[in-house]
C-alpha cells in the first residue's frame, strides 16, 4: 500500500526538502500546506493516510490539529516533526494517539522507517528523543494489573512474605495466594517457585506504593 501524505511546515526548506524526499522514495504526497489553518483544511479536505506536521505552526499546531482531529474522529494518523526535546510535549502527543515523533535533525533520515512502521500499524518515536528524555515502556502485561495486585507486587518486591502481606492489607494469607496466583497468569509467568518474586525485582521502579 502507498499511503496517501499531506506535509506541513512553517520553515520552507524544511518543507521542500521533506517533500522531495519523500516524492524520491515514491511516496504519495498529495499536498502540502505552510501553516496549521492550510493543514487543517487540506486534513479537512482530504483525509490522508497520514499527516506529517510541524508542531509550532502559525494559527495551529501540530498538536492542535490532533486534537481537533480526534474531536472530529478523521481517521488520519498523525506524525509530529519538531526540535522538541521535552516530556510534557511528548506525553501530550501520547494522549492524543499520536502515530509518530520524528525530531528534525533526523526527519529525512528517520521518516521512511517512521512511514514503514505506521503502515505495520506500529507507532514510532525517535530513538534520540526516548533516550534523551530516558523513557521506558512499561512492561508487558502489566496494564492488566489492578492497583490492588500492583500494590501486592510491590510489597513482594521488598521481599515481604505471603503472610506479612496479609498482615499489611488486612487480608488472608490464602486471600494473598490466590492474588499471586492470578497476578502470574496475568504476567504469564511460568508457575515456577519465585517467578514472581524475580518478575517483581527486576520491575520494581514501575511500582509504587
Amino acid at each position: 500500500m502507498n499511503p496517501t501524505i499531506i506535509i506541513a511546515d512553517d520553515h520552507p526548506l524544511v518543507l521542500k526538502g521533506l517533500h522531495d524526499f519523500l516524492i524520491e522514495k515514491e511516496f504519495n504526497v498529495i499536498a502540502s500546506a505552510k501553516n496549521g489553518k492550510e493543514a487543517l483544511a487540506l486534513l479537512k479536505a482530504h483525509k490522508p493516510d497520514i499527516a506529517i506536521l510541524d508542531i509550532k505552526m502559525p494559527f495551529y499546531t501540530g498538536l492542535e490539529i490532533a486534537e481537533q482531529c480526534k474531536s472530529e474522529e478523521i481517521p488520519t494518523k498523525i506524525v509530529l516533526i519538531t526540535f522538541e526535546k521535552d516530556e510534557q510535549t511528548y506525553n501530550n502527543a501520547k494522549a492524543l494517539g499520536i502515530y509518530g515523533y520524528v525530531l528534525k535533525e533526523f526527519a529525512l533520515v528517520e521518516i521512511e522507517n517512521c512511514i514503514l512502521s505506521i503502515l505495520d500499524n506500529k507507532p514510532y518515536f525517535s530513538p534520540e528523543l526516548l533516550n534523551f528524555l530516558e523513557l521506558q515502556e512499561l512492561p508487558k502485561y502489566f496494564d492488566t494489573l489492578t492497583n490492588h495486585e500492583k500494590g501486592i507486587v510491590k510489597l513482594i518486591s521488598e521481599n515481604k512474605t505471603g503472610v506479612e502481606i496479609a498482615d499489611h492489607l488486612n487480608i488472608s494469607p490464602r486471600t494473598v495466594e490466590k492474588h499471586k496466583s492470578n497476578i502470574i497468569k496475568k504476567l504469564n509467568l511460568e508457575p515456577k517457585q519465585n517467578s514472581l518474586l524475580i518478575w517483581a525485582k527486576e520491575h520494581s521502579k514501575f511500582l509504587t506504593s
